[in-house]
């Protein structure tokens, strides 16, 4: 169910292991808020008028020349046009921009056997509710997770550093379709070292703060 918080913002809660997708114009604002606790939200945008054009972390990265995105940057799209603004973030910060979401194949990888939900369910069944479909799969932005970077070069997944109740704000910088995934990794300790999935909350004010 959704509904205004106190200060007139749109609430619309993502439930563990599952999307929501949300139609931002230029100028909105979202939080994307841990309200449980060490969770990561698997995160996409794409251009509402060409989708695509979409949130691009390979492009950003580029741009930003760094791995994690401050208050301030911009993350860019496939067309290097910034697409969502950091415009305040009241977590630790850790937020990665190297792993891809994980999907059906990730699981049987890592052990699994039979169907798992996954962010890129979640990305497909989010726009359909929509009527979209996405021109292809881009790699999200992993919101709150935390993967260590080694000397030697490798990887390393740890349990995010974000807390119950922080968040990250986000600006739209054109008309974007938003998808959040709350992601179902439940095996490695993407969403904490408990390795349960948890619900997420976005709140989305339409306009420009006064």
């Amino acid at each position: 169910m959704t509904g205004p918080d106190d200060r007139g913002a749109r609430r619309i809660p993502v439930a563990a292991g599952t999307g929501q997708a949300v139609a931002l114009p230029a100028g909105a604002h979202v939080a994307i808020i841990a309200e449980e606790g060490p969770q990561v939200a698997d995160l996409w945008a794409f251009a509402s008028a060409d989708m695509g054009e979409f949130l691009s972390t390979e492009h950003t990265r580029s741009c930003l020349t760094r791995l994690s995105p401050r208050v301030g940057d911009a993350f860019h799209t496939n067309r290097r046009r910034p697409i969502l603004t950091v415009v305040s973030d009241t977590s630790p910060g850790c937020h990665d921009l190297l792993l891809s979401a994980c999907d059906a194949a990730r699981y049987r990888l890592l052990g699994h056997v039979g169907p798992h939900r996954s962010c890129v369910d979640n990305l497909h069944e989010a726009l359909a509710e929509l009527g979209l479909r996405p021109p292809e799969l881009p790699s999200p932005v992993n919101i709150f997770e935390n993967v260590a970077l080694g000397p030697d070069g490798t990887l390393e997944i740890q349990p995010p550093k974000v807390e119950a109740g922080q968040a990250i704000t986000l600006c739209a910088e054109i008309d974007a379709i938003l998808v959040v995934s709350a992601c179902p990794m439940d095996i490695v300790p993407t969403n904490g070292a408990d390795l349960r999935p948890k619900g997420l909350c976005l709140a989305v004010s339409m306009d420009r703060p006064a």
